[in-house]
């Protein structure tokens, strides 16, 4: 996008004016630095690798209760120790 000193373009996400970032694209009515897509993609990125872990199919009654987990722990550690 070419610099243009007639306008006051700033990152319309950080506020940022195009003086401050290495680079602005422009879309229809709104402007994102460099910076911020750099942000957006390590979000989008977070989301993917926790999609592929299947974070999106557990749901809060498959989460064992804390009760739950210190008695497993329990038995883990009790076993073990007999071993």
């Amino acid at each position: 996008m070419p610099r243009n000193n007639n306008q006051n373009i700033r990152c319309s996400f950080c506020g940022k004016p195009q003086e401050m970032v290495k680079r602005i694209v422009a879309g229809p009515n709104a402007y994102i630095c460099d910076e911020c897509i750099a942000i957006c993609n390590n979000i989008i990125e977070d989301e993917h690798y926790e999609d592929e872990l299947g974070y999106e199919d557990l749901k809060s009654e498959d989460i064992p209760t804390p009760a739950e987990i210190k008695s497993i722990l329990d038995e883990y550690v009790i076993r073990s120790r007999r071993c």
